[in-house]
């Protein structure tokens, strides 16, 4: 199994839930790296005074947000930590909706859950209720500091969370200006039976394995046969890994029958954030990372 990027628990009524967090895709693409041609190393970018193109250094950058145009709204780093919510390692269920119910605009990016420190049956129970109900549970969930509003789903014998993007994210498809010619268009009979038939015609099964990205195959190819040919530069590169500690196991039998005696189950209330404070007029200012790769 890939390594897991998160450790908890799903709470489920009073019940938890040991769980691992699998990344359920790989970006793939071709990743260039700046190097220094004379001596190979790694090019980052430096902090610079967009207006008069002087080296900043560490100490005088501070963060501020655009509250309108020309004017910022300057945040410390201990008012920035402070709005981070606490991250208690569990992914929080409160409500359960119809999977149809979920707008696909919304749906962000799909992880693998997998059963933790002997937490397989209770796992099973909930993959196995929402199956049977065809639901889907929404919960709250801390990763790296940002709260983030998820969908678990069952997947075949797994269940798979799904980061979900705030309603505050998602446009409307009013922003389209649909017109009338798209809304209430008159298709002829012979001209959707066409179309059928051509479905039809094209029509096939799903398979992964032909589809390439024809760009990174050619790239991959060219770097494969120069490496080869010996054509490789040494480049010192960073490693960096780190770890969190899971949750606790709890009784199943006696939680399901306090969570359905006591009916203590919370709802906390799946707010985007931009419900705490006025949103800015212009886009937000950006934080200067410290590395950067070529496109």
């Amino acid at each position: 199994m890939p390594r897991a990027i998160w450790k908890g628990a799903v709470s489920f009524g009073l019940v938890h839930i040991p769980v691992a967090l699998v990344s359920a895709t790989a970006s793939k693409g071709v990743d260039f790296d700046w190097l220094d041609k004379r001596s190979m190393d790694p090019v980052g970018y430096k902090r610079v005074n967009k207006v008069t193109g002087e080296e900043m250094e560490s100490e005088n950058v501070v963060k501020g947000v655009a509250y309108e145009k020309g004017r910022y709204v300057v945040l410390s780093e201990e008012e920035i930590r402070a709005a981070h919510p606490v991250s208690t390692q569990t992914i929080e269920i409160f409500s359960f909706v119809d999977s149809s119910q979920i707008p696909l605009p919304n749906i962000d990016t799909p992880y693998y859950l997998a059963p933790d420190r002997r937490g397989e049956k209770v796992y099973a129970l909930l993959r196995e209720t929402l199956r049977q109900t065809d639901k889907v549970a929404l919960a709250l969930v801390v990763l790296h500091t940002r709260q983030y509003l998820a969908a678990l789903m069952p997947l075949e014998d797994a269940l798979v969370l799904v980061k979900l993007r705030w309603p505050a994210e998602v446009r409307s498809l009013e922003t389209l200006e649909l017109s009338s010619e798209v809304k209430k268009v008159e298709l002829k009979k012979g001209e959707l039976e066409m179309a059928k038939r051509l479905v039809e015609d094209m029509s096939g099964e799903w398979t992964p394995e032909d589809y390439v990205d024809q760009f990174e195959a050619k790239i991959m190819e060219l770097v494969d046969r120069k490496a080869h040919e010996g054509n490789i530069e040494e480049v010192e590169s960073v490693e960096q890994a780190s770890g969190k500690q899971g949750a606790d196991v709890i009784d199943l039998t006696e939680l399901l029958k306090r969570s359905l005696g006591g009916k203590t189950t919370s709802k906390p209330a799946a707010k985007a954030p931009e419900e705490k404070a006025p949103a800015p007029t212009k886009s937000k200012a950006r934080t200067p990372r410290k590395s950067r790769k070529a496109s």
